[in-house]
């Protein structure tokens, strides 16, 4: 690896919402422009909707979750993209998010749509998708050509795709069970402070499950082919609602009911410093 390639690379952080530690190759500086690269290069090639109910529901619910991240360094942005046969949604560095129109028929009600955001925003916020990457470097050497240019400022074609990989976009999710466990903590507690009742999530997961909890695995499968992008890595269905109901008296403590809002009282998001609940 260059010298050059190496001044850009950072070090070793501690998540800001769980305090794990993490192996990050790549400062936030640079993420940021990595970020912003692949949201343009997204929506160069993706029909953006023009239903103007559509994007006033999903502005609104991504502004207040937005707020509640305390991110007043990311340029949020909130596209929908007109495609519904894809259930799915992301938020890159920078505070670039997309919902896609397949996802708005399983989220129902803006709670739904907040448990979404939520938890797109928290993998951004946890920097999950540098995370991959920086692992990617020592456990795939080969594949160092096209991160060492995009850390070395030369964000071409195969640095962007990177970064859409790496955060989940025309592709399967690839973040790992402890990442998308961080994600559903860190998310569950956005929403609540954005308003939004926690306790929503556990339906929203079940109709993304496909049946009600007492019935997964037992009267209701799916096969591994009709698992949508959304769910397409661990947790299973059931580990993750188990999870968010042990989360819920946590998250509920941030929960000021629908006031369209953060209270003027009650303080931002502000990390989650501690350890994470162990998984089921």
């Amino acid at each position: 690896m260059s010298v050059s390639v190496m001044g850009s690379l950072a070090a070793c952080y501690r998540a800001p919402g769980t305090a794990r530690d993490q192996l990050i190759f790549f400062s936030e500086e640079k993420e940021l422009e990595f970020g912003l690269s692949a949201y343009r290069e997204v929506l160069r090639h993706a029909r953006v909707s023009e239903n103007s109910e559509t994007n006033d529901m999903v502005q609104r619910v991504g502004q207040r979750i937005a707020n509640a991240s305390n991110k007043p360094q990311y340029q949020w942005e909130f596209a929908v993209i007109d495609d519904d046969k894809t259930i799915n949604a992301f938020a890159l560095p920078g505070g670039k998010v997309a919902v896609f129109t397949g996802l708005l028929k399983v989220t129902k009600s803006e709670a739904g749509l907040a448990t979404v955001i939520g938890h797109e925003v928290a993998h951004a916020l946890q920097r999950h998708g540098v995370e991959r990457m920086s692992r990617s470097i020592i456990d795939q050497i080969a594949q160092l050509g096209a991160i060492g240019a995009a850390a070395a400022g030369q964000a071409g074609g195969g640095a962007i795709q990177g970064v859409l990989g790496a955060y989940g976009v025309n592709v399967s999710l690839p973040f790992n069970r402890k990442q998308e466990s961080e994600a559903d903590y860190i998310g569950l507690r956005l929403m609540a402070q954005a308003g939004y009742d926690p306790r929503e999530a556990v339906p929203f997961w079940e109709r993304m499950s496909g049946c009600p909890k007492q019935m997964i695995g037992k009267l209701c499968f799916r096969s591994q082919h009709a698992i949508p992008e959304f769910l397409s890595t661990h947790p299973s269905d059931l580990t993750r609602i188990n999870q968010i109901e042990g989360w819920l008296p946590d998250a509920l403590q941030h929960y000021h009911g629908p006031d369209g809002g953060i209270l003027p009282r009650r303080a931002p998001y502000q990390p989650l410093i501690g350890p994470m609940p162990k998984e089921s």
